[in-house]
């Protein structure tokens, strides 16, 4: 099997990170971060697309600030919607495929059952709205694609739910945690290590299977437990359960974010972890490399 050519957008976010070393074994990465390549330019990134010639587009990369994006929503606009709409048109123009992450914030959450791929789309904040423009707009040009919305990412690096509740932890005796928002966390290296292996079946493998997937770990849990499983059963600091009115912040929450991944295990193959096995996972490796972050 010939060692594809992957362009790799977002190679500094947490998802990007893991990819970069995920995906070395199955082809030659060229991996783009914020300062190589911004996706707020079209010109660039058309370009870009052009001089390499890859054979696969990883596109990791998005503008994920839910709040800041509503004063910000032309950026938001530019990186979520209108750059994966370029990378599917110059995918589709030199016939590569293309992987493009989404979220399950494209819903409203006003479901009390996990969404599937077809469940109706409504978005509550500016962050969601244009990662549900930029699904549309790749679905809409045509090329071989693979979409994959996630869930509540978090890591090792970068900002995330886990590190700040980590770093919180140390520095007081109290957290007010957000009880009445459920969905699913997801280990950045596990939704890495997944798509690696799918690429690792070669790219005609995965224009077969192209369209739209929920790729989650299983379980479902609430912004307190997950903070309390992060922090683990100490006497300090005390986590208190809080409602979203009692936190408002500038962008709205869907209540509920769960994600049905039947259809992604059907076709792969592939069983989603258990979303607190991932996490136990995720802090042995951080207990064992406290520099990793």
């Amino acid at each position: 099997m010939t060692r594809p050519t992957i362009l790799l957008t977002g190679a500094n976010g947490q998802v990007g990170f893991e990819l970069q070393r995920a995906l070395a074994p199955h082809g030659e990465v060229i991996a783009c971060d914020r300062g190589k390549l911004d996706l707020g330019d079209r010109d660039a990134l058309a370009n870009a697309v052009r001089s390499i010639r890859p054979q696969l587009i990883v596109n990791a990369a998005a503008y994920t600030a839910v709040d800041r994006a509503e004063s910000e929503a032309a950026r938001a606009e530019a990186i979520n919607t209108m750059a994966p709409a370029i990378l599917a048109e110059e995918a589709k123009r030199i016939d590569a495929a293309l992987i493009h992450f989404s979220t399950d914030y494209v819903f409203d959450g006003a479901s009390t059952v996990p969404y599937d791929e077809q469940a109706p789309t409504h978005p509550l904040n500016v962050y969601g709205r244009t990662k549900r423009d930029g699904e549309r707009a790749v679905a809409a040009i045509g090329g071989a694609h693979l979409i994959f919305r996630t869930s509540w990412v978090y890591g090792l690096r970068g900002g995330n739910f886990a590190l700040t509740m980590l770093r919180l932890a140390a520095e007081g005796d109290e957290l007010r945690v957000v009880a009445d928002q459920y969905g699913v966390p997801n280990w950045s290296r596990d939704l890495a290590d997944t798509v690696a292996m799918l690429v690792g079946q070669g790219v005609p493998a995965l224009v077969e299977r192209a369209g739209m997937y929920h790729l989650s770990a299983s379980g479902v849990t609430n912004w307190f437990d997950f903070a309390r499983a992060i922090i683990g059963d100490v006497q300090r600091p005390r986590v208190v359960p809080i409602t979203t009115a009692e936190y408002p912040t500038p962008a709205r929450r869907p209540a509920y974010g769960v994600l049905a991944t039947g259809k992604f295990e059907q076709v792969f193959g592939i069983a989603s972890p258990a979303w607190r096995d991932a996490l136990s996972r995720c802090l042995a490796l951080r207990r064992g490399s406290p520099d990793i972050a």
